[in-house]
């Protein structure tokens, strides 16, 4: 799946004034909401607390990437921002957050919701890039920044991944 069909222009936002990581959920969760009309923020931001209540979806290197499972949605849709801050996120490496990308997924979207999360992950380990991103001067560069570096695979169901959960 293209990067390009995660997001969308409107659902990118730079400098986000987060003051906790319950506020930026709620913030993700109204830009998730931007041009998606079957979503609502209560639902996005809920879907993206519940799973943050298993634990952090700090990656580390200034990297979030909030996720969950809303009954109903269609397809896979994501919100990405810089931060005004960095914010603490409980992240793996004790950093701060600078980025954060949110991912709702279709609540039975098992292995596509593993695949998008494994890929973005690899996608913003890459630390050049991810700083890349932090010089944006406008929404619409960082937008074509992210989707020109490459795209989030196709999932392609094995056995493997039948067995695992999320």
């Amino acid at each position: 799946m293209p990067i390009q069909d995660l997001l969308s222009r409107q659902r990118i936002a730079l400098g986000v004034p987060a003051t906790s990581k319950d506020d930026l959920l709620r913030q993700l969760g109204v830009l998730l909401t931007t041009d998606a009309d079957v979503l609502n923020a209560a639902l996005a931001s809920t879907a993206l607390a519940e799973r943050e209540r298993l634990g952090s979806t700090g990656l580390g290197s200034g990297f979030a990437l909030p996720h969950g499972r809303v009954k109903g949605l269609a397809r896979p849709i994501g919100a990405f921002c810089t931060l005004a801050q960095p914010l603490d996120f409980a992240a793996i490496d004790h950093r701060p957050v600078t980025v954060a990308f949110a991912l709702l997924v279709p609540e039975h979207a098992n292995n596509e919701h593993l695949k998008i999360l494994a890929e973005l992950a690899g996608l913003f380990s890459d630390k050049a890039w991810r700083e890349q991103l932090l010089t944006a001067k406008n929404a619409e560069e960082l937008y074509q920044h992210l989707i020109q570096h490459r795209s989030v695979a196709p999932v392609h169901d094995t056995q493997a991944h039948r067995t695992r959960s999320v």
